[in-house]
């Protein structure tokens, strides 16, 4: 190297009168202007145009290692889901790859057994081995439904809509179910359950003399009615003209449909029905469940982010039918938000945007009254170029944007504006 290379190559420090290396990407920015615009404008704008695609969240998701199979077996005590169900499922995955524990729960009709992954362990995989093993099981009882085998996922409700007033629990739940198709129809929203709610129920009762008088069982009544009410493919038929598929569409979905089924089919063409014998009732479980809101029945909405979904968008859409549909509502029935999670959200996105502005004004001032203010204003400008060049790789590494990573941008932001003053 020649020794005017050397000297470029080393500059002289006024304090220490030491020579000082100008080598390093840092030192070569200095030294060429134009690649270090570009390179600002690649910052600036990328970070802009991601800022629109970053995942926005109020709390991050996280997946859980765990593998649920939940049995529901009808009029079974917690001994007999036990023994016919749980035992058997254990059983079966116990000594499988990647499971590192296995747990149940025995309860009145319904049981469920969680199994726990080793860290690390592919969960789709382990999920298809488990239900190969239990669809593998022969022994389930025969009132038993099929097992439900599934990941469990971990949701956040971004706000609950609450319907209240002075109706019955049937009245409220038919309102309540317009109102969730209402909010489907949103291109905002795409998750809606109902919480604090009981599910329905058509419950056939039938007296211990009438069976006696048709020399009937409760076991053949609930056969008959199993069998009239099914919804199954029937596989096709080809013909000439194309395959035509069969399908039985028997499926009963109120009680008075339920009334209708036949139990005795007389030679002389005389029928007795359901209706004729048994009272069916539409209501709900019998469950020691409740809800009220400022003291009257309700019943809640909860509202889910779902993919790409902003929460502040969820709740905006889920605001709006609340004013939409206030006043269209029967006289006594109330509407009302309650849990809405995105406050949290927008209020940490404020205090963000506040100190951000309230950095940029001190650093400019201080740094206009003691240096140059062109000098000032371009150490200022280093504040919003770094966090849009965070925005720029932010949906590269993951992240999204959230009450914890906006607490590390608000601290991030302090230490920015300390070291350019």
């Amino acid at each position: 190297m020649s020794s005017e290379e050397e000297i470029e190559d080393e500059v002289i420090d006024s304090e220490t009168h030491e020579k000082v290396s100008t080598r390093g990407p840092l030192a070569w920015f200095a030294r060429n202007s134009v690649a270090a615009n570009v390179l600002m404008i690649i910052l600036v704008v990328g970070g802009l145009v991601n800022l629109k695609s970053i995942k926005q969240e109020v709390f991050p998701g996280f997946q859980l290692d765990f593998v649920i199979v939940q049995l529901v077996y009808p009029g079974a005590g917690p001994e007999e889901v036990e023994r016919g169900a749980i035992l058997v499922v254990e059983e079966a995955v116990r000594g499988m790859d990647g499971v590192r524990e296995v747990s149940s729960t025995a309860r009145e009709g319904f049981g469920v057994v969680s199994i726990a992954l080793k860290n690390g362990e592919d969960t789709q995989q382990r999920l298809t081995e488990v239900k190969a093993a239990v669809d593998r099981i022969a022994s389930f009882p025969e009132d038993m439904e099929r097992p439900n085998v599934f990941l469990p996922e971990a949701r956040w409700e971004v706000i609950s809509l609450v319907l209240h007033g002075k109706q019955s629990e049937i009245a409220l739940r038919s309102i309540a179910e317009e109102l969730r198709d209402d909010l489907l129809r949103d291109s905002r929203v795409s998750l809606v359950d109902f919480g604090g709610a009981r599910e329905y129920e058509i419950s056939v009762e039938i007296s211990q003399e009438n069976l006696r008088r048709f020399n009937l069982t409760l076991e053949q009544v609930a056969q008959q009615i199993r069998s009239s009410a099914i919804e199954l493919p029937g596989g096709g038929v080809k013909t000439g003209r194309g395959e035509v598929l069969i399908r039985t569409t028997e499926r009963r979905l109120v009680g008075q449909d339920f009334e209708e089924v036949t139990l005795i089919a007389k030679p002389d063409g005389t029928t007795v029905t359901i209706g004729d014998i048994a009272t069916v009732r539409d209501h709900f479980k019998d469950v020691d469940e409740t809800t009220r809101y400022e003291g009257d029945p309700a019943v809640m909405m909860r509202v889910f982010r779902v993919g790409s979904e902003k929460p502040l968008d969820v709740a905006a859409a889920v605001k709006e039918l609340v004013k939409e549909k206030q006043g269209q509502l029967p006289p006594g029935v109330k509407m009302d938000t309650w849990m809405d999670t995105s406050q949290m959200y927008q209020q940490r996105m404020d205090l963000l945007t506040r100190n951000a502005l309230a950095g940029l004004v001190l650093v400019i001032l201080v740094l206009g009254l003691f240096l140059d203010l062109k000098l000032a204003f371009w150490v200022t400008l280093g504040i919003p170029i770094s966090f849009a060049g965070a925005f720029l790789f932010l949906p590269s590494t993951g992240i999204s944007l959230n009450m914890i990573s906006l607490f590390a941008f608000i601290q991030v932001l302090g230490m920015v504006v300390d070291d350019a003053i």
